[in-house]
């Protein structure tokens, strides 16, 4: 089983899944991806397109040795999976994304619709200037993280849209918590802070900086269907979900998923879901891996 992390993230978040997967039987494996710390990924923007990432996917899967594989992806880590599952079906035994769905491609490009959406400061565009939101969250890593990770949890207390403010960068979408979360511990936060104390994100942000060409890159695939199994989680208090209408969504992705296995969103959990409500999602991930091996 393939576990593929999002942004601002690495393999920790899926450490509570590493452990029960190993227990039920699976061999589970969670690298940090193109562009994250300690991968040295290259500089060039164009070098991390969903191609590339689905390529890193793939190559990984039979440099372990094995001829397919269950790829499950939370956040950026989800679009990899879908596209992996799209693009490379006879490599996937199944598929699951965790709080990011799949739909149609969009009929002008991706970021021409967020602005018209969310306006200019909705993160993902602010996140196209080079340096800028990484000046911001390098400056100071643990507040980056302590109020992106508590602000785009199910225990924020609203759930706010992600825009940035004018003036300020990513972590000042959320207020200062006034305190952790049961799921959430200092140690957890000094794990990410020492994973990318001394790291640039310019590459993980590069795979924003990709969006628009993802867009035209995967034109060839505009009616094409995922076909292999697929699972999709989400928290019902994740900003990502919020954009949706529950029913409508769940009819979209059966509109392009043959064999959509399951919908399901927990409630209560948001952005964090495997972080957050692990042994729901272990559970989920272990049948679904099972249903499918």
């Amino acid at each position: 089983m393939l576990l593929l992390h999002g942004f601002p993230e690495s393999w920790y978040s899926w450490r509570h899944q590493l452990v029960a997967l190993a227990e039920a039987g699976f061999h589970a494996v969670a690298p940090n991806q193109r562009g994250y710390p300690g991968t040295g990924g290259p500089a060039a923007v164009e070098d991390y397109t969903i191609l590339h990432l689905v390529g890193d996917a793939v190559a990984l899967i039979e440099a372990l040795g094995e001829s397919t594989a269950t790829v499950v992806g939370h956040d950026w880590g989800a679009p990899v999976a879908w596209h992996t599952a799209l693009l490379r079906p006879d490599v996937v035994r199944g598929v699951a994304a965790l709080s990011v769905p799949y739909s149609k491609r969009s009929p002008t490009p991706t970021l021409t619709g967020l602005r018209s959406r969310f306006g200019d400061n909705f993160y993902q565009l602010y996140f196209q200037q080079p340096g800028v939101a990484e000046a911001g969250f390098e400056a100071d890593l643990d507040r980056a993280f302590r109020r992106s990770l508590v602000g785009l949890s199910g225990d924020s207390p609203h759930i706010r849209p992600l825009v940035v403010p004018e003036g300020g960068g990513f972590a000042d979408i959320w207020p200062a918590p006034e305190k952790l979360p049961s799921w959430l511990t200092e140690q957890d936060i000094g794990a990410y802070v020492r994973e990318y104390a001394g790291t640039s994100l310019t590459g993980p942000l590069n795979w924003y900086r990709n969006i628009d060409r993802n867009w035209a890159l995967t034109a060839a695939w505009e009616t094409a269907k995922i076909t292999p199994p697929a699972l999709m989680l989400a928290g019902d208090r994740d900003p990502v979900i919020s954009w949706f209408d529950p029913v409508r969504l769940e009819a979209s992705m059966r509109s392009v998923i043959s064999d959509l296995r399951g919908f399901r969103l927990l409630p209560g959990a948001g952005h964090w879901v495997q972080q957050e409500r692990p042994e729901e999602i272990n559970a989920a991930l272990v049948d679904f891996a099972g249903a499918t091996s």
